[in-house]
């Protein structure tokens, strides 16, 4: 009985949540659904093409397992999903931690807040989004900025400074251009000082030759 056992309770009440209607089985849940959120077991078969042919047109897929996505992106498609997001960095619409976590990190301690809320992290989210179509557009295969566009850390940043002081978890209240400019600065130092010392040989830079070998090779032990 999950309702009663405390291993499990936690999953119970997100499943009556989510799933009010019971439905028992992967080909029903499917069926006309408009969005796939997937953090499961690594592919390539986890999610069946068959499955997607269910889900309604213009469906959403994210199939975020690594190192293998729960279905490759080329099979969703093929399937009718029309944008699919994983966790590589090699497809399009890589959905990783690292686009968010740096900008809550630097707005939580450039305003001394006692605490990350989930108010906080929910503007990331929608700062993420607002940078994503303002700054750079979005499309099928660009719903998120990359980890490597440098414009949204202080942006971001700024947004959740900005939600901690509206929230009074804020030790300090600066401007949000303040703390824009100081999160643009640290990031701008941080990568120079990086740069120098790959130019005195201090450090080496991941050749993406390596990348790529480590990921085919991770992909080659997984499908054994």
């Amino acid at each position: 009985d999950f309702e009663k056992d405390n291993r499990f309770y936690k999953m119970w009440n997100l499943a009556k949540i989510t799933n009010p209607g019971c439905i028992a089985t992967k080909e029903k849940a499917f069926e006309n659904a408009d969005v796939l959120i997937a953090y499961s077991k690594p592919g390539p078969d986890t999610l069946k093409s068959e499955w997607i042919k269910r889900m309604a047109p213009r469906a959403i897929v994210f199939t975020c397992a690594n190192p293998v996505p729960e279905i490759y992106p080329y099979e969703a498609k093929a399937a009718g999903a029309f944008i699919v997001a994983t966790g590589r960095g090699d497809f399009p619409n890589q959905v990783n931690n690292s686009i968010c976590f740096p900008s809550i990190l630097k707005g939580t301690l450039l305003v001394a807040a006692s605490k990350i809320t989930d108010a906080m992290a929910i503007t990331a989210a929608h700062s993420i989004a607002r940078y994503a179509e303002e700054r750079t557009g979005i499309s099928p295969d660009r719903i998120l900025p990359n980890m490597l566009d440098n414009g949204l850390f202080p942006h971001v940043a700024a947004d959740v400074a900005m939600q901690a002081i509206r929230e009074g978890v804020a030790r300090i209240e600066p401007s949000r251009e303040e703390v824009y400019q100081k999160a643009k600065k640290d990031i701008s130092d941080s990568h120079k000082i990086t740069e120098l010392l790959q130019s005195q040989g201090f450090i080496e830079e991941f050749p993406e030759a390596l990348i790529q070998k480590i990921v085919e090779e991770t992909m080659r032990q997984v499908t054994l």
